[in-house]
């Protein structure tokens, strides 16, 4: 399960590397969710947050569509802060920042929005994290942000390790800090209440994640898969090629057209800051 700390080592470092396939897999999520973030802005200049920004794609969306917003995207890993910044170069209503979002929560301008790409599911407890970022925003603030819905709704995640290790990952009970922390909506309700956020019912995403591209989209995948997502610690750790067979053959059923494309889903939400 990933955490918060992983962020800062091994973690955000292979993500930092990886940034141009992670965004191609998240690219249908990320259409959808852009969308929202822009519908959800007020007019005129104001100040938004991204928290957990990583390689910072949905803040230089946000601030192409928005020139008159000035953003700030932050997020615990410094090799991913490193991508953004240098993504960012051309974009002066755009900055980066190392660091912890709750930590800096008031450290800037209070924000009149914050948003989020998959990154707000790994608080140890995410309602004292949600109500201090609540303390660095303005009175009727809007938060947008997306989540990974239930594992069995990402084969990814699911049926994906099944079939590769024969055996599905154990489900905690309740929230836990990881992908799948907010999967449970009635959970993640209860918890933008209890840190005075006021939401709305959240939006089902249904998309594909492209796995695999180029000449050989199965090995693109499967190369993929070893480095990001469940998978990639067990098939590191065995060093079994019949595991690196199982996937394959695995990724096979999910090439049409040039692509490796697994369903996945997730949650958007659209809330608003009380008091």
């Amino acid at each position: 399960m990933t955490t918060a700390t992983d962020w800062t080592g091994h973690v955000g470092r292979t993500w930092a590397t990886e940034w141009q396939r992670t965004d191609r897999a998240f690219a249908n999520l990320s259409r959808h969710l852009d969308a929202a973030i822009r519908e959800a802005a007020p007019v005129g200049p104001f100040h938004a947050r991204d928290i957990g920004c990583g390689a910072g794609s949905t803040s230089l969306a946000f601030a192409h569509a928005r020139p008159d917003a000035s953003i700030v995207g932050i997020d615990l890993s410094a090799d991913l802060i490193a991508v953004a910044r240098t993504r960012a170069i051309d974009h002066d209503n755009l900055s980066f920042h190392e660091g912890d979002a709750v930590a800096l929560a008031t450290q800037f301008p209070p924000a009149a929005m914050l948003f989020s790409r998959h990154g707000v599911m790994f608080f140890a407890d995410p309602v004292a994290a949600l109500t201090t970022l609540r303390s660095g925003v303005r009175p009727g603030a809007t938060f947008v942000f997306s989540c990974f819905r239930d594992r069995a709704d990402n084969l990814w995640a699911s049926d994906f390790i099944d079939q590769v290790l024969g055996t599905r990952p154990d489900i905690p009970p309740g929230y836990a800090p990881g992908p799948f922390g907010f999967a449970d909506s009635a959970i993640t309700a209860a918890i933008l209440d209890d840190a005075g956020w006021s939401a709305a019912a959240p939006q089902r995403i249904d998309f594909d994640y492209i796995a695999g591209t180029g000449p050989d989209p199965v090995a693109d995948a499967a190369d993929f898969f070893h480095r990001i997502g469940p998978l990639a610690p067990a098939l590191k750790a065995a060093a079994d090629p019949s595991l690196d067979e199982r996937l394959e053959s695995v990724l096979m059923r999910y090439e049409h057209d040039g692509l490796v494309a697994i369903p996945a889903s997730a949650w958007i939400w659209r809330a608003t800051a009380a008091g």
